[in-house]
């Protein structure tokens, strides 16, 4: 299989085999792209693109006359040091630079410099897309040369095309290539080039021999030299038409740890994801070390640490720190190349650097998350993975009090559920609820060990042995596949009941954030619900202190606009809408991306912590949007998915007949319930499952919204999808259940005629 392999300039952007071999980068921190304060978008100045094409220039000229357009981008650290270079291209004359998403980095600093040697700060991320790895920065410059951009729809297969870039620092190098093929990987289609790329060519621009830019180069080979893709050019000038600019203070403010709770020593980039910590890239300490200190005061002894962590590359490090003074000393207990430590450092190298324990367990499962615990007692330092203890130490002499997070080296980890407490943390809250006494205790009695006993009494029958061994295994693994499915119909039966009994109260008193974040943890078992509704409660506290004393409701729509859409980037998703992440209101607020209606889940749930009344949801056929009422003069429909943009009714009417063919009602403006936005959200993941062909997804969310909504035509469609899996029985019982209510507008003649046809099939 064939690797490919997106250059790495920085931390923050990892590779993955998908498709043909195609490492798609997964970026890690925000895609983040705002409107303009009061929802007019800004308009690029003059591309150039519909400059007339010059003739077939030789690759000399060609090249002449692009480099006044090549700039060279760099991304910086906290600590200003650089951590990656890459090339960009001039695509408007006031300003707008065009690159990749990975070259700028997310939530860095940017510099660019020009073909004339002068180095400007970029002042704005113009727009972003995260899964197309684009980017469009501005910088503050005069007057600029841009290239024209061409049709990369246009650009034919086998065409003579040019990069230019900076390939390892030799800035402005150009190369020669056909385009080989188009390939599409993750539903994008990319530009296969017959070309040589290196580190530095990333951002670049792929040209035509008339010097039309078609493509951003994004990707090469890791197997053989002449192979690398770009992205279409066409893909970018969509984000150009569609630009949610967000200014350079709140860019590099993007997923940054709350300073109230965290202090990072050493460097290192340490990143928020919901209730996840993110730590990638070298620290400056010795062994690539780096530091994340809770600021929370520690108790008094005895207490306990603990967190899970897990690591992208087994060959690195990372865990608990405990004992630290804030700086050079510290004792450390973390995996570490498959095994586990207990370190102790005592400055700033290794002559200060000890391994006190260093085992090997069993108990540690690479490349998952494993559960690492201290409890420090008067005397004695006790360490745990996974709630079997590893190692004991003396718990004297300790350098200070500081605790909290550690990494080394150049390896990525993620930890979650950090905590410190004077009571035991031997086992999660979760399981101490959850499991019974009696199932703890079977298996806690299980022993994969055999005892040397047995095992001489086996081996004069090895051979047997060996097959009765490789049965029970066989039978151990469809077991557990079992297993597996019992737990995932256990967990979605538990988040089913917990989502119908959120909406099962007042409608003042349904928590609608809440039960959003219910319908995402439904797909993913680990969501830390409570972590995101503390994410949204600091977003009501930045928003909060952007609103002025004694605003009045206009003042405050305005600055909730502003905070939301122009400071923060959130946005409509231009590329990948039916992408089921957009539903998940956790991704919503991790990477300021959505759909009309998780979107508006958030505007209103801002809008309500600002105490800005007469806003509610407008739950247009098609389009979700949100109105605010003023007491005096018409509605105002505010369009979230573009920008906050406030749209009149007649746009709003043109919106409907192109949903659904039909005119404008005034019942399209009455408020949805929050049930009936939680049976939307829901009837759009089932929608899109079946889009995608997972029946099996789409009958889940079926049954959710069976015990959730109040329409029978729910039923219907689980009686569909029911007969599509095969399972006759479970659909003969949803058309008793149907024909037993005989609910209004339904054919139950019909109906009746389907249920006896199956109940004859089934036997009964």
């Amino acid at each position: 299989m064939m690797q490919f392999v997106r250059f790495r300039f920085a931390p923050g952007v990892r590779h993955r085999l998908a498709g043909l071999g195609l490492a798609v980068a997964a970026f890690l921190s925000f895609a983040a792209c705002a409107a303009e304060k009061g929802g007019a978008l800004r308009r690029p100045a003059r591309t150039d693109a519909t400059r007339p094409p010059a003739a077939t220039n030789s690759i000399e000229a060609l090249t002449a006359e692009a480099r006044e357009s090549i700039v060279v981008v760099t991304q910086f650290g906290r600590d200003q040091k650089e951590e990656g270079v890459g090339a960009g291209f001039v695509i408007s004359d006031d300003g707008l630079i065009g690159t990749s998403l990975h070259v700028i980095g997310e939530g860095r600093p940017i510099r660019v410099r020009l073909a004339s040697g002068k180095s400007v700060e970029a002042t704005e991320v113009f727009a972003s897309d995260r899964k197309l790895d684009l980017a469009i920065i501005r910088v503050d410059a005069g007057r600029l040369r841009p290239l024209r951009l061409g049709d990369s729809d246009k650009l034919k297969q086998g065409a003579p095309v040019v990069a230019i870039g900076n390939p390892l620092g030799l800035e402005h190098s150009v190369v020669q290539g056909v385009l080989s093929a188009r390939r599409e990987f993750e539903g994008i289609e990319m530009l296969q080039l017959a070309i040589p790329i290196e580190p530095g060519n990333s951002g670049g621009p792929l040209l035509d021999l008339q010097g039309r830019v078609h493509g951003v180069l994004t990707l090469k080979s890791a197997m053989t030299p002449n192979l690398g893709f770009a992205m279409p050019v066409n893909l970018l000038k969509a984000l150009m038409e569609r630009p949610n600019p967000v200014p350079m203070s709140r860019w590099i403010s993007m997923g940054a740890l709350n300073p109230r709770e965290w202090t990072t020593v050493f460097g290192g980039v340490w990143k928020r994801r919901g209730g996840n910590i993110a730590v990638e890239g070298a620290g400056k300490g010795f062994g690539g070390r780096s530091l994340c200190l809770a600021r929370a005061p520690v108790p008094e002894r005895p207490f306990e640490i603990v967190v899970e962590v897990k690591l992208e590359d087994e060959s690195g490090a990372a865990g608990l720190v405990f004992g630290s003074d804030g700086a050079e000393r510290h004792y450390g207990f973390y995996p570490s190349a498959g095994q586990l430590r207990l370190t102790r450092f005592d400055g700033p190298d290794v002559f200060s650097w000890n391994v006190l324990r260093q085992i090997p367990s069993p108990h540690y499962r690479k490349g998952a998350w494993n559960r690492l615990r201290v409890r420090v007692d008067e005397e004695t330092v006790r360490c745990f993975v996974n709630d079997e203890m590893i190692c004991e130490g003396p718990a004297n002499d300790f350098p200070g009090t500081s605790v909290g997070l550690a990494k080394f080296r150049d390896t990525r980890a993620e930890f979650k559920g950090f905590q410190v407490s004077t009571n035991s943390l031997a086992f999660s809250p979760e399981l101490q609820r959850r499991l019974p006494a009696d199932l703890a205790k079977r298996l806690a009695e299980i022993d994969t060990t055999p005892s040397q006993d047995l095992m001489d009494s086996l081996r004069p029958h090895a051979e047997a042995a060996r097959h009765e061994l490789s049965n029970k295994a066989e039978q151990l693994e469809r077991q557990a596949v079992e297993l597996r499915k019992i737990a995932s119909r256990l967990h979605r039966q538990d988040l089913q009941a917990q989502i119908s009994g959120a909406l099962d109260k007042p409608e003042a008193e349904v928590d609608l954030f809440r039960t959003a974040l219910l319908i995402a943890k439904h797909d993913y078992p680990d969501l830390d619900v409570a972590a995101y509704q503390r994410q949204l409660a600091e977003l009501a506290r930045e928003l909060a202190e952007c609103v002025p004393a004694g605003a009045d409701d206009e003042a405050k729509l305005s600055a909730l606009r502003d905070f939301l859409f122009t400071q923060n980037g959130f946005h409509g998703s231009r590329t990948d809408y039916y992408n089921r992440a957009n539903s998940y209101i956790n991704r919503v607020l991790d990477d300021r991306e959505g759909l009309p209606i998780t979107l508006s889940i958030v505007f209103l749930e801002l809008a309500r912590a600002i105490g800005l009344q007469n806003v509610s949801s407008a739950p247009l056929p098609g389009h979700f949007m949100v109105q605010y009422s003023p007491g005096k003069g018409p509605v105002k429909l505010i369009d979230v998915f573009d920008g906050g943009r406030i749209i009149s009714r007649s746009e709003a009417q043109e919106r409907i007949m192109e949903a659904t063919g039909s005119g404008f009602r005034d019942e399209h403006l009455k408020p949805a319930s929050k049930r009936d936005i939680i049976v939307r959200m829901l009837r759009n993941l089932q929608s899109i499952a079946e889009r995608s062909g997972d029946a099996a997804d789409a009958l889940h969310y079926a049954d959710v919204l069976v015990a959730v909504s109040l329409e029978p035509t729910e039923r219907l469609s689980r009686v569909r999808l029911r007969l599509e899996r095969g399972d006759g029985k479970g659909a003969q019982e949803d058309l008793k259940w149907i024909l037993d209510a005989q609910p209004a507008g339904v054919d139950l003649e019909r109906l009746t005629e389907l249920y006896e046809s199956l109940k004859e099939r089934e036997g009964r």
